[in-house]
């Protein structure tokens, strides 16, 4: 009885705060005119004129003409007006929120269940240091928070809120939330390992929080001083019917950097490629001003730069070669990624030591609060992934690890590679570890091994390894610092032992030491500033040639060791003017200098340099400083907005790299040997302006782009026909100092929401070299511009997934690209008794373009929470038209003849297949 009279009373107070909300909107009564208007400007003028808050989905109202002239109603009457004889309904609740659905209704009035279990004390006091107390586990968005010590009045002035932002489930910190106070002002957004600060005057504030792929948020808080306060957020469960959508999602319009690139690796999974495997490296490849020169290659030239010009970070580690298997995979494993941040222009100030772009992927720290692991298993490769806390709350662990059986696939290849062999393997290992609140350390391992022989008895082993350990240090709540000591090392080895008197072993190596400190300041509300300073010390054997055992005949051959040491000290500022316009200025300054012991040629001064002309040689003892390189770099951008969505930005970057990659193939390549500047190699310099455009439509949900950008490159290194670059003393001689000029547009158009998800890009561009150094004792083309080996003028792609319902969706990929030069042969004719070839100007003829098409299902198991694991598959095919795409077109001479061939790395479709297991 008792039980009946209490679940009676709870419908009874139910009805009676539903009916209050109805009487309360009604005592505000509103006059407006509009005439063929959409949803979000009636939202706007009715929000002006009464305390009244609208939550809808954009997308579902796209079709809804607003023609209302109305006089002093209520907002009640005006909805029934508007809404009447369609599928569009609406609920206003008691605190003065209206609900908007399409095609159901809301019931704001609490179901008994819940009204029995409501607690009155609605009410959480936070005090400075009490980090812990912050930490809001249920209802976050109903409670009010005290931030400070309470008192009956707010002090004048302003305080500062700081603190980390996680993943509810997993406990890790995430990255580029963005957290702005309504009504809109100074927004921030949360660094790589979550955290954030922010000042704001004392009194109360609503918080909105929003990231990719997570629930928006919205806090009360009453600031009374400073304090902190740590969010939990929830991910984002994308629901056939969506209540709420944010219209404040506009990172890419307010951020001030432009040529910036963002995924998730939500985003990367969704993009068919090879083998069905996701792999990084091919999805960036996707992004406007991201080229490679060939199918297969990893190798990155972003805005008509050549590879070894972009610096490939790995949780603060640098990737020197980032591909597996021929560059089929990519070096990073997807199931211990977090996210991936291509700056193309606007490179932040603490980087440097590449003239070209920055790809920074970042991994997970692993779940905090309970073990899970992922698999998988496919056609070329298999993975396991195991991540759990070693301490709950506190120490989390992640380790991942791939390997390949692709020895099959080989065996299916034309007779003369029917007896290769090929396999890799990768292993990654991050443990992070909060000492406390101001403290935490973090270790991450990466190692790579691959190892390969085409059909003959010579072997190619290559490999990265990689160890850092970061200290993370909250010096206040304004003031954070993050120092990282690591160790980088890239090796291969070559080596053939079929006919012992031959058998050879090549092996070459490039180790660095890091010493890294960057700290950011949160000066006030106005300006965040970064500095700090780094140190890397270079260690490079550029190639050691030995017998492979005691019956080898094989002469040793062993180069100088090099040494090198690159520091640099950096500070810059973001500028908040005003909500509408921003700066990011820095400055970087960079000093290199090559060490003995070594010995060093000599040369006459102006003169080309060459082995006959060499006139002598100077030792260098150990630690002595042959030569120095400095010079500051400058870092500049703006950004001013013209609307809420919609955006112009302006940058300029100067950049140096001291290291330089020496290769005889146009695409990456496991034998590519690396060299650092020294007295006769000096460094690249690369300067960039770039000029964007921005703009959002359809709340937020579809993001549009322009950028141009012109960049000048001096020192870029070419080479002399029929150069040596393996074991070579005098490599100096061989090599050329080129000026580049690269220039082009960027088109992008993304849309994030929906069942329609991808982007679309095309860039034009063109990138150009001149040898014109009457030094140098070679003239490439008469002195005039040629194409560069990477000159793609036209690149377009796309990249779309179609949710079809919660475990169904279709995902295509579309490329095409204009072929890339190469240098032909044009004609034949007769000197001393005996055939030439005439080759023509230096990439004056191109071959084939390229296109493909890729599509692929994915297909997600249920989701029940309850249950052991959670299982998907990824069908598709990988070149779905079939088409031989040109790698590379060359030229043998056969019977006294000159014949030309094509190489196509993928001739026809491939299907593939691969399963997926969470657990």
């Amino acid at each position: 009885m008792r039980r009946s009279l209490l679940t009676l009373l709870a419908v009874f107070l139910a009805a009676l705060s539903a009916a209050y909300a109805q009487q309360k909107a009604a005592e505000n009564r509103l006059s407006l005119s509009l005439s063929h208007a959409r949803l979000d400007s009636l939202v706007s003028r009715i929000e002006a004129q009464i305390p009244v808050r609208f939550y809808y989905d954009a997308t579902s109202f796209d079709s809804l003409d607003v023609d209302l002239n109305v006089s002093n109603i209520p907002l009640d009457q005006l909805l029934d007006q508007l809404f009447r004889n369609t599928a569009f309904h609406y609920a206003i609740d008691a605190d003065g929120n209206v609900f908007l659905t399409k095609g159901w209704t809301i019931q704001t009035g609490l179901a008994p269940a819940v009204s029995n279990q409501l607690d009155s004390a609605r009410r959480t006091s936070i005090r400075f240091g009490e980090e812990k107390n912050a930490r809001h586990k249920e209802s976050s968005e109903s409670k009010l928070y005290d931030i400070g010590p309470r008192t009956n009045t707010f002090a004048p002035g302003k305080a500062v809120i700081s603190g980390v932002v996680r993943n509810a489930r997993t406990g890790e910190p995430i990255a580029n939330v963005v957290i702005s106070p309504e009504p809109p002002g100074m927004a921030t957004v949360t660094d790589r390992y979550g955290y954030y600060s922010i000042s704001l005057p004392r009194g109360h504030h609503t918080l909105n929080v929003q990231g990719l792929g997570l629930r928006d948020s919205h806090f009360q808080l009453m600031l009374y001083s400073d304090g902190k306060m740590d969010m939990d957020l929830r991910e984002q469960v994308t629901t056939l019917r969506e209540v709420i959508v944010s219209s404040q999602k506009t990172l890419n319009v307010n951020r001030v950097q432009l040529g910036v690139e963002q995924l998730n690796i939500q985003q990367i999974k969704q993009v068919p490629t090879v083998m069905g495997e996701a792999d990084i490296l091919r999805v960036v490849l996707t992004l406007p001003g991201v080229k490679s020169v060939g199918e297969a290659s990893t190798g990155l030239n972003v805005r008509g730069s050549s590879a070894d010009q972009n610096l490939i970070l790995f949780n603060d580690a640098t990737i020197y070669n980032p591909s597996h298997f021929f560059g089929f995979f990519s070096a990073f494993n997807p199931e211990v990624v977090k996210g991936v941040e291509l700056y193309k222009s606007s490179i932040p100030a603490q980087y440097g030591g590449r003239v070209a772009s920055v790809l920074d992927v970042t991994a997970r720290e692993g779940n905090k609060k309970e073990f899970t692991g992922s698999a998988g298993i496919g056609l070329l490769t298999s993975r396991v992934t195991i991540e759990g806390p070693l301490d709950k709350d506190k120490t989390s662990f992640i380790a991942g690890g791939r390997a390949t059986y692709a020895d099959w696939l080989l065996n299916l290849l034309p007779q003369e590679y029917k007896h290769s062999k090929a396999s890799f393997s990768d292993f990654n290992l991050l443990i992070s570890h909060n000492i406390n609140e101001k403290n935490n350390l973090y270790l991450s391992g990466y190692l790579s091994n691959d190892r390969f022989n085409l059909n003959s008895d010579t072997f190619y082993k290559y490999g990265n390894r990689d160890l850092n350990i970061k200290w993370k240090h909250t010096f206040s709540n304004k003031v954070t610092g993050a120092y990282t000591l690591g160790y980088d090392r890239y090796q291969y080895n070559i080596s053939s032992d079929g006919n012992p008197v031959n058998g050879f072993k090549l092996s070459f190596d490039i180790n660095q030491f890091n010493l890294k400190a960057d700290h950011t300041w949160y000066l006030n509300a106005r300006n965040t500033v970064d500095f700090g300073l780094n140190s890397i010390r270079y260690i490079l054997h550029p190639g050691n040639y030995e017998p492979y055992d005691t019956s080898s005949l094989v002469t040793p051959n062993k180069m100088q060791p090099e040494y090198g040491q690159e520091n640099a000290i950096y500070v810059s500022d973001r500028i908040t003017v005003n909500p509408v316009f921003s700066v990011v200025a820095g400055i970087r300054y960079s000093l290199f200098g090559y060490l003995g012991p070594h010995t060093e040629n000599l040369y006459p001064e102006g003169q080309p340099k060459t082995v006959l002309d060499q006139i002598g040689t100077a030792y260098f003892a150990g630690g002595k400083l042959i030569k120095t390189y400095q010079g500051p770099e400058y870092r500049l951008s703006a950004r001013y907005a013209l609307t809420n969505s919609f955006s112009i930005k302006a940058g300029y970057n100067s950049l140096r790299q001291y290291t330089h990659m020496l290769s005889n193939t146009t695409s990456m390549a496991p034998t590519d040997i690396w060299k650092l500047s020294d007295p006769h190699i000096r460094p690249q310099l690369g300067d960039q302006l770039s000029l964007g455009l921005y703009k959002n439509m359809a709340s937020n949900t579809i993001e549009t782009s322009v950028e141009v950008y012109y960049k000048h490159l001096h020192d870029y290194l070419d080479y002399r026909s029929g150069a040596t670059l393996i074991l070579n003393p005098h490599i100096e001689t061989d090599v050329l100092n080129s000026k580049g000029k690269a220039y082009g547009v960027e088109l992008s158009i993304r849309k994030t929401a929906g069942h329609l998800t991808g982007w679309l890009s095309y860039t034009w561009s063109r990138t150009f070299l001149k040898t014109d150094d009457p030094t140098a004792g070679e003239i490439v083309n008469h002195g005039n511009w040629y194409p560069a080996d990477f000159d793609i003028p036209n690149d377009f792609s796309a990249a779309i997934n179609y949710r079809l319902n919660h475990r169904f969706s279709i995902s295509g990929n579309f490329l095409y690209y204009t072929g890339r030069p190469i240098t032909l042969p044009i004609a034949e004719y007769y000197y001393a008794n005996s055939a030439r070839v005439l080759y023509s100007d230096r990439n004056a003829y191109r071959i084939p373009d390229y296109f493909r098409t890729d599509l692929s299902l994915n297909l997600d198991g249920n989701y029940k929470v309850h249950q052991r694991t959670h299982n998907s598959w990824t069908i598709g095919v990988y070149n779905l038209t079939g088409r031989k795409n040109p790698y590379n077109v060359y030229f043998l001479s056969e019977n006294g003849g000159i014949n030309g061939y094509k190489l196509s790395i993928f001739g026809s479709a491939i299907p593939f297949i691969n399963f997926n297991i969470r657990f």
